[in-house]
């Protein structure tokens, strides 16, 4: 996508989660997680791209030891509905044994984080919790739900705060919705 196309895509975006919020929700889902996860020492797991930055905002405010790994997983790729589900990267720390945090950017569907949370029990975690920022609102039920939570979101195409738009605006620090997606 062309940055002009880009450009394009937000000034005609509405607003659904402003910078300010996001953070406040962030702030929110790092106390709930500390509540229930300090003194455990768990893994962490940011899924890659779309959780760099929620990952990034919310691992500094997690004052407990944890390990920290990434894996990379993936339904879009560069395109706005899903396919199959392609493993890029597997965590390179084991989890055998550990309480695992995945950390994502949206659950959507459900089908990616049901696989990640179903890959890595198989592999022998102890517990798999998950926190996503963003919930889109399907109104119907998914194969997981996310144990944190930061923002609700209507069922339309949302971007930024990690999330993309064609590969297009994860830097943003607000949530926007595509017009007519």
């Amino acid at each position: 996508m062309s940055p002009e196309e880009a450009s394009n895509i937000l000034k005609d975006a509405d607003l659904i989660c402003t910078a300010e919020n996001s953070a406040l929700a962030t702030r929110r889902v790092a106390d709930e997680i500390t509540a229930r996860l300090a003194g455990t020492n768990p893994l962490v797991l940011a899924v890659m791209g779309g959780a760099v930055v929620f990952t990034g905002q919310l691992l500094p405010q997690l004052v407990f030891p944890l390990d920290f790994d990434y894996l990379h997983v993936t339904r879009y790729g560069d395109v706005t509905t899903g396919g199959k589900l392609e493993w890029i990267v597997e965590p390179r720390a084991a989890v055998a044994g550990r309480i695992v945090l995945v950390v994502d950017d949206i659950l959507d569907e459900g089908i990616t984080l049901a696989e990640i949370s179903r890959r890595l029990k198989e592999q022998g975690a102890k517990e798999v919790l998950s926190a996503v920022f963003a919930n889109k609102e399907l109104g119907r039920a998914k194969p997981i739900d996310a144990d944190f939570v930061g923002v609700q979101v209507p069922n339309r195409y949302v971007f930024g705060y990690g999330m993309d738009v064609k590969g297009a605006w994860r830097n943003l620090p607000a949530v926007y919705a595509v017009k007519g997606l």
